[in-house]
């Protein structure tokens, strides 16, 4: 059997945002086309990435082959549902009627909503779908964080524990939401996690576990790993966009409390980009306070990210939130560099304590000031752990066990009909 044709839909398009999701969802397309099957990516454009009278409703990507932008309204993330219809129903159809794709794959249903499920099973009824679970909006309407509106770490979602969260909307609502979830989900012929962690959340909350497949997250080869000099391994790197639970203040918090290492340097590459008030007053205070040992040094490109990585021993992830798997721990063992980051959800999946990075307690600032410490001071640790560092999958790596996912779900469907 000859490959399937796949169309691969993202809530955003790596042109316009650079986030996690944008990218694996992109590099995977690329790697499937680059092993010459036919594919096809479209992602999710608001009238905030583009002036509305220079785009249309569905376009291609300008100098890229089989790339599409879908202009989308409304979104309630509450019901994760499309709120302007008319114009998407008609894009998306044509989209779907054009490529006739055999697989649609999506990454993420914030932009192009959830009824977009059915609206591929009524036009592509043939057509299997899958769904890359890459984190936790499906569970969680707290942004899919799954910690409570007062910040705590959240285990188990319920309509009532949710109701007690967001204490304005009723736990029949909640109710209400999960049940058109399900109803949708069931459209779906298979999910992918990228971790052991998530599946588990997504499994106690209700999916089927032998319908979800963990298959991990990729990151390209590098081009070349930085010369190790030799010198005191006291500059720590923090890469993220610095949303309030990636953890900046955290991180920020800790090293105001080592005052006594010359060299320790906190090098902070990220934008504040959607500048909640309290947070951004938050963070721009601490960073004035935070003196010489801090540098923040703005927002940056992927194609610069070996660079800085080569500038930075360590690379430190501080999320307070559960994680699924970051890119950027995988990033850092491409680019030859040990990570630190909290012992909680993927974070403490992918980084092994003691062998290729070192954990420290979930939102403890004094226990990672104390981790920093022993990073910056322990003599042959950054050359033990960077020994044992693993090799991350490339996104051709990963062409492999979705071919082999898609063809089992295009036979088990056959064999049911």
């Amino acid at each position: 059997m000859n490959p399937p044709n796949v169309l691969f839909i993202a809530h955003g398009h790596p042109a316009f945002v650079a986030g996690g999701t944008e990218l694996a969802s992109h590099d995977l397309f690329r790697a499937w086309r680059a092993a010459g099957h036919e594919a096809n990516f479209v992602g999710c454009v608001t009238r905030l990435h583009r002036e509305a009278r220079s785009f249309t409703a569905l376009q291609a990507v300008k100098g890229q082959a089989n790339e599409f932008l879908l202009q989308v309204g409304g979104f309630d993330p509450f019901m994760l549902a499309q709120t302007d219809t008319t114009q998407f129903v008609s894009s998306f159809s044509e989209l779907l009627q054009r490529i006739a794709p055999d697989i649609v794959h999506f990454h993420h249903f914030t932009q192009i909503g959830i009824d977009a499920l059915a609206l591929v099973r009524r036009l592509r009824p043939a057509a299997r779908i899958v769904a890359t679970l890459h984190d936790y909006h499906l569970i969680c309407a707290n942004d899919g964080l799954m910690t409570t509106t007062a910040g705590a770490l959240c285990e188990r979602a319920s309509s009532d524990a949710c109701h007690a969260c967001f204490g304005d909307i009723p736990a029949q609502r909640f109710a209400l939401r999960r049940r058109h979830l399900d109803n949708l989900l069931g459209l779906v012929d298979g999910f992918i996690s990228p971790s052991h962690f998530l599946k588990s959340r997504f499994v106690a909350w209700g999916l089927p576990e032998s319908r979800i497949e963990v298959i991990a997250n990729a990151v390209p080869a590098a081009t070349s790993v930085a010369a190790v000099e030799e010198r005191p391994r006291r500059i720590f790197g923090l890469f993220a966009n610095l949303a309030p639970h990636k953890g900046a203040l955290l991180a920020l918090d800790a090293v105001k409390q080592i005052t006594d290492l010359e060299g320790l340097e906190l090098r902070i590459h990220g934008a504040n980009l959607y500048r909640e008030p309290g947070f951004t007053a938050s963070l721009d205070t601490a960073l004035a306070a935070a003196g010489p040992q801090v540098a923040a040094l703005g927002p940056y490109r992927r194609h610069e990210l070996a660079r800085m990585m080569a500038a930075v021993d360590w690379v430190v992830v501080p999320s307070t939130w559960w994680e699924n798997a970051p890119l950027v721990i995988l990033e850092a063992f491409r680019h030859g560099r040990p990570v630190i980051t909290a012992d909680i959800g993927g974070m403490a999946e992918m980084v092994r304590h003691d062998a290729d990075g070192l954990l420290f307690r979930a939102r403890d600032p004094r226990d990672l000031a104390r981790t920093l410490r022993r990073a910056a001071t322990e003599a042959g640790l950054w050359d033990r752990l960077a020994r044992q560092l693993p090799i991350p999958p490339t996104p051709e790596d990963s062409v492999a066990p979705h071919r082999a996912l898609y063809a089992s779900l295009i036979a088990t469907r056959a064999q049911a009909a």
